[in-house]
């Protein structure tokens, strides 16, 4: 199932707002992301080789744990119109198939005078951290995302003449 969408502006944003996407790894999701990406090293897709390895079974790739940071970036904190300045990933323990990953992505910083967002990122899988960094972002407010809207409600609220 896909996270609903939000759209929430700059106007929106305040210090420790957080969203949370929880995601069951299938191995039907790093098979597909290999095949996209055309990473196929064996660790993530052989089960053979994955168990002669530290790990014992096959795990997902790091960039896909990592891309479901930008899941929740781009469907519900800050949504859609954000754009995606950079990210750092620290990278802490492996994920397995099977595992659940809780994404939560927090509002450490604001600067308003060029509307970007400093991001927490953790990806946590039974409490237990798997990756984080932050994430920057630049975040529409409601003017430039629907300048009509906003001039009309600016009209709307405007001190009569009367």
């Amino acid at each position: 199932m896909l996270p609903e969408l939000r759209v929430l502006y700059f106007e929106d944003l305040e210090l420790g707002l957080s969203e949370t996407l929880s995601k069951t790894i299938a191995s039907s999701d790093v098979v597909g992301f290999a095949e996209i990406t055309g990473d196929r090293n064996p660790i993530h897709l052989s089960e053979h080789f994955a168990a002669r390895t530290p790990f014992g079974t096959r795990i997902a790739h790091g960039l896909y744990t990592a891309g479901l940071i930008s899941a929740v970036l781009g469907t519900r904190l800050p949504g859609p119109g954000a754009v995606y300045i950079s990210q750092t990933l620290n990278f802490r323990a492996p994920v397995r198939i099977g595992d659940t990953v809780d994404v939560t992505v927090t509002v450490a910083e604001l600067i308003p005078e060029r509307r970007r967002a400093r991001l927490a990122c953790l990806c946590a899988v039974g409490g237990e951290a798997v990756l984080d960094g932050e994430a920057w972002v630049k975040v529409p407010t409601r003017a430039e995302a629907d300048p009509l809207a906003a001039r009309m409600e600016k009209s709307r609220i405007a001190p009569s003449d009367a």
